[in-house]
């Protein structure tokens, strides 16, 4: 298996704070620019959740030197893509062009990064569109179920809330609030750009100084984030609607990425539901070789089942989600999980097992690191939480993992008082076809 970061990177900070990481990748004539800002709905307060999605929205909306509608055509006629995205602890913005052409991508996110207009009738507009989307998220049982998991497990922290924001805020927050947070977070001293694929290194170093150089950099806003206190008891929440199929989520307390424990909790994932990538942009393999597969899914109590271990800056949450069965109720679901996690903890794996779990961790993420994008995405997501290095290092770490690294995992994360239970529940009219 090839390692996804053989090739040589260049580390630069500018005069102004921006972070540039650069790498240079031939196998296609492409170049994918990833445009990374410290801030997400972590940064957010009560009264204000949301509004990092929001300001990531206001970007598409133009500046006098580029025009809303202007840049779509700009780019698809330059053969390139284009997107963004808002997380927990970040906002990034990417381009992926023909090599000659990233130029275009370039000077788009320098202009972007100071002179967005968030023109008040752009403003409302886009209010009417997020709103839309969090009531057509309300129509599904996950998200529901997800937010009422999420509010449960962080009572303090700010990792409380959906992404999306509360429906609350999303009607009272100004465009004064939006343009406030645009300037505060999108600041070079507070930025990434990440960029890989075929280039020269210097010449593209050049390029990025001659239009992000010369901004004011400012300062990186200070941030502190409250910790959440330690909980005491299993937690639990259930929401009911007239959907038909009853889901289960399971949700412990997760190390940090950079704690060693994390490495084993990512190797455990492997094993009881299958690898999971840590990148949204990622792919998955096939689970079915998993212990809660098995249990779950061959047992005839779930249809699918999955795992979820995130990359954050603070301790988050290792998720086991199964999709229940019609007729069945969700505990029934929890008693097999329960009972597996007991096994588990019981007596070490067996070396053949963990290798195995092993090979299949290091595939998914080989796999989500091959493409020139993917290369771009790494350079600046290892940032966000960590450094280049973690990304560097994962493969090593995943080969130390021991069976008895997987024990104490399990006994130090699978812990029933470290954890939020959570049920969706069809009501009685679904139930019967009402």
């Amino acid at each position: 298996m090839s390692r996804a970061g053989d090739q040589p990177i260049s580390r630069t900070r500018l005069e102004n704070g921006l972070e540039v990481r650069l790498k240079e990748m031939r196998t296609a004539p492409l170049i994918s620019s990833w445009l990374w800002y410290r801030v997400g709905s972590r940064n957010e307060r009560p009264g204000t959740t949301g509004i990092s999605h929001w300001v990531e929205h206001m970007q598409f909306k133009g500046t006098p030197t580029f025009p809303a509608g202007v840049l779509d055509r700009a780019i698809s006629r330059d053969g390139g893509t284009w997107n963004a995205g808002t997380w927990l602890d970040w906002t990034v913005y990417y381009e992926t062009m023909p090599a000659g052409r990233i130029d275009l991508a370039l000077d788009l996110e320098a202009d972007r990064m100071v002179n967005s207009l968030f023109e008040p009738a752009e403003v409302e507009s886009e209010r009417t569109v997020i709103i839309s989307e969090r009531e057509g998220h309300e129509n599904e049982p996950g998200f529901r179920l997800d937010e009422e998991m999420q509010a449960a497990a962080f009572r303090v922290h700010s990792y409380h809330h959906e992404v999306i924001g509360d429906m609350a805020d999303l009607h009272a927050i100004t465009r004064d609030d939006l343009y406030a947070h645009y300037r505060n977070y999108y600041r070079p001293a507070n930025a990434v750009l990440a960029l890989a694929g075929d280039f020269e290194t210097e010449d593209m170093l050049e390029r990025v100084r001659q239009r992000f150089g010369s901004l004011d950099g400012g300062t990186a806003p200070a941030f502190e984030s409250r910790p959440e206190p330690p909980q005491r008891g299993e937690r639990q929440v259930v929401v009911e609607g007239p959907e038909e199929t009853p889901i289960l989520e399971v949700a412990y307390r997760a190390p940090e990425p950079t704690d060693s424990a994390f490495y084993a909790l990512a190797v455990l994932d492997s094993v009881l539901t299958g690898a999971s990538s840590f990148s949204p942009y990622g792919s998955g393999l096939s689970n079915k070789t998993s212990r809660l597969y098995r249990a779950l899914v061959e047992g005839g109590v779930a249809a699918a089942v999955s795992g979820g271990l995130a990359a954050t800056i603070d301790p988050y949450l290792y998720s086991l989600r199964a999709t229940i069965r019609p007729g069945q109720p969700p505990e029934v679901g929890l008693q097999v999980i329960d009972d597996e996690l007991a096994r588990l903890q019981d007596a070490p794996i067996s070396q053949d097992e963990v290798d195995k779990a092993i090979k299949q961790a290091k595939a998914i993420f080989a796999y989500d690191s091959e493409s020139i994008s993917n290369q771009a995405f790494w350079l600046g997501y290892s940032e966000m939480f960590a450094d280049y290095g973690w990304f560097e290092s994962y493969l090593d770490e995943i080969d130390k993992v021991t069976p008895e690294d997987l024990l104490r995992a399990a006994h130090q994360v699978l812990v029933p008082a470290q954890r939020v239970v959570g049920m969706f529940r069809p009501t009685l009219e679904a139930v019967n076809g009402r």
